[in-house]
């Protein structure tokens, strides 16, 4: 009886000693009741306890400790007599602290200019960031590196007014490389301060890191599966080796088998632009998340995404840094990364409709924070995986881990039935156009890109408010054609359709119009005359007609 009692018992925002200017801003986002990872988390906070959060990816995380951060502020002005620095926020990727921002920025939209939040992970001089931090804004959100830099320089001040030290995604901390960073880190923190983890898994990271700042908290481990609901996500595999994965994909986009906003994940950069090259050969656009370009252009590519502009992103999560290869030694590639790219964590892709597991993930926590790009909040969604003969037994461990979270006997990642063999002709279409894509292709792709993005740059912004109608050219599913590209192939024919789908699809058979002469120019002309009353006397209707 108790237990159905609390299930009835929802705590709503305004139940929650929340401002009233913060509860406005909640109500304008469209907000209505709080998350359960929102309805544990924020009363915790508010009452200043240390608190571990773990909840699956989409759960509103960001938005439990964001608002117990403003509210703790907004009490703290009421006697404050000068301003300081009150919160830190550490997110391991560029992408994640900008997006962290826009919720707190929202958040205080109802506050006026009482709280102020900065962002300094972009990659800028030391001095433009300086003099923000010197004005002393209430919220500093940054990745570790950048902080530490500010930090060593005196350009900041924690130990004088910080309160609270959020960490978010703390999972991806050490493994993005940032574990010292963050033991300096807490040489410069006040001796007493309220610190919050963030994070869609358990591992032994965040265990570290949870001895390491956190002191007695609370763990809220909510009993939930780690991704969406199965009647809200559904799980797919298929059996394909490397020759057939990409006639599959082709397959399925062309026969409108996967329909909607699609994120398509493949496990290094380099694959990232050969399927590009690929999918252009045949008319579909497309756009890449590559972690060598600036942080801005690929907040801009998400954006630009979620805002519907185009359907398919081609991206490679942060397992693209440090590729492992099969004689289990890292291969650490040439170019420049940017270590605090990660795509398949923290993102905050909107209405995602399908992920595609192209190279199916290193491990199980990667498959999950890939999953947890669709079926975010209440939104349905779909996974298909392509697996091969030597990923089955990584597969069957996915499988058995997500039948212990949906506490199911059931399949969870259910066989998606598709027969190759009646879909012959898209194979031998597709296998021509992949050969096509050769290293040196893909290599002036990207370089090609490079150059491209230089357009996408903040100083030509003022231009294109300027010139609206030339906005176009900061697309970035614009055509890269390095590989020879033949029009015909852009086009399905119905023959090559299987039967069973031409109705589907909207495919039908074409009959041939019977052929239709033309009016010779002299029979115009008899013609315009006779209908002329002015000239239908200079016809000779008595002269015999040629036979």
């Amino acid at each position: 009886m108790s237990d159905n009692e609390d299930e009835k018992k929802v705590l709503n925002f305004h139940q929650m000693e929340i401002d009233d200017r913060i509860l406005k801003a909640i109500a304008k986002l469209g907000w209505i009741t709080p998350t359960l990872i929102q309805e544990k988390a924020i009363p915790l906070l508010l009452e200043g306890k240390d608190v571990l959060l773990r909840a699956r990816t989409g759960s509103g995380k960001t938005a439990a400790f964001s608002i117990p951060v403003i509210q703790k502020i907004l009490n703290s002005k009421v006697h404050a007599t000068e301003q300081l620095v009150s919160a830190l926020i550490l997110a391991p990727s560029k992408e994640l602290c900008q997006q962290i921002k826009t919720v707190v920025v929202d958040l205080t939209e109802k506050c006026g200019k009482i709280i102020r939040c900065v962002d300094i992970s972009a990659d800028v001089e030391q001095s433009a960031q300086k003099h923000m931090l010197s004005e002393r804004p209430d919220i500093v959100v940054s990745t570790p590196a950048r902080i530490l830099i500010h930090l060593k320089s005196g350009d900041v001040n924690l130990k004088k007014g910080l309160e609270t030290l959020v960490i978010d995604e703390a999972d991806l901390i050490f493994s993005f490389g940032f574990e010292n960073d963050l033991k300096e880190i807490l040489r410069y923190m006040p001796p007493i301060y309220q610190a919050i983890l963030a994070s869609a898994t358990l591992s032994e990271e965040v265990v570290d890191l949870k001895k390491l700042v956190l002191h007695n908290p609370v763990t809220l481990k909510l009993q939930e599966p780690e991704l969406a609901p199965q009647g809200q996500l559904s799980q797919y595999h298929i059996e394909a080796e490397e020759n057939d994965k990409a006639a599959i994909l082709y397959a399925l986009l062309k026969l409108h088998l996967i329909r909607g906003k699609t994120i398509i994940f493949v496990n290094t950069v380099d694959r990232c632009y050969k399927l590009k090259l690929f999918l252009e050969q045949f008319g579909i656009r497309s756009c890449i998340l590559n972690s060598e370009l600036p942080a801005k252009i690929r907040v801009h590519t998400v954006t630009q995404f979620n805002q519907g502009k185009y359907d398919i992103i081609i991206a490679s999560d942060e397992k693209a840094l440090a590729n492992p290869d099969p004689k289990g030694t890292t291969v650490t590639s040439k170019r420049k990364q940017d270590k605090e790219s990660g795509v398949a964590r923290g993102i905050d892709f909107q209405y995602v409709n399908n992920v595609v597991n192209f190279d199916f993930p290193q491990d199980i926590s990667s498959y999950i924070h890939r999953a947890g790009r669709t079926a975010r909040g209440n939104n349905t969604g779909s996974v298909l995986s392509y697996v091969n003969s030597r990923e089955k037994k990584l597969l069957e461990k996915v499988e058995d881990h997500l039948r212990g979270g949906y506490m199911t006997d059931d399949e969870v990642i259910r066989n998606y039935k598709f027969k190759l063999d009646e879909v012959e002709a898209f194979r031998y279409r597709a296998k021509d156009a992949w050969r096509a894509i050769t290293r040196v292709a893909v290599k002036e792709a990207r370089l090609k890109e490079i150059k491209m993005e230089i357009f996408n740059c903040e100083k030509l912004k003022g231009f294109f408010e300027s010139n609206p109608r030339d906005i176009e050219v900061l697309r970035h599913d614009k055509q890269l054609r390095t590989v020879k590209i033949q029009p015909h192939l852009a086009d399905v024919p119905d023959y090559i359709v299987p039967n069973a789908l031409k109705r589907t699809i909207g495919v039908t058979t074409h009959v041939k119009s019977k052929r239709q002469f033309t009016k010779t120019a002299t029979r115009a002309r008899f013609e315009s005359k006779q209908q002329n009353p002015l000239l239908c006397a200079d016809v000779d209707y008595a002269k015999k007609r040629r036979k």
